[in-house]
């Protein structure tokens, strides 16, 4: 079992920048990849980054592409999304999530175990 804790949301005009981390624990001896994947209200959950345990293979949406960037410390168990000119359709819970295999996927239901997310605003 994996435990997943994001934190770093908040408040944010358009045009500025939050980092996301997101802190594993618990069986954390395995190679794990890692994603983010964002909902907001109504919507369904959709992703938004990934990246493989060696960090070598990274996959962000288009949406958010040139903007936000996934990279991860293997050393503290940590995953990050730096988020940058963010826009107010950026609003959403962002949740961090991990699969029990190395390489990374852009599909949620190939995902294990999941955070309990965090919220990111960006007014306009």
């Amino acid at each position: 079992q994996v435990q997943l804790v994001e934190s770093g949301g908040g408040l944010v005009q358009a045009g500025g920048s939050l980092r996301l981390s997101c802190a594993a624990s618990g069986r954390t001896s395995k190679n794990y990849a890692m994603g983010w994947f964002r909902q907001a209200p109504g919507n369904e959950r959709d992703f938004v980054a990934s990246i493989s345990y060696s960090g070598s293979t990274t996959y962000v949406a288009d949406s958010v592409k040139g903007r936000f960037t996934i990279s991860r410390d293997n050393a503290k168990n940590t995953v990050y999304l730096q988020m940058n000119s963010l826009k107010p359709e950026d609003t959403a819970v962002y949740y961090c999530a991990a699969r029990g295999v190395g390489y990374a996927t852009t599909m949620r239901s190939s995902y294990d175990y999941w955070g309990q997310g965090t919220q990111v605003t960006v007014s306009s």
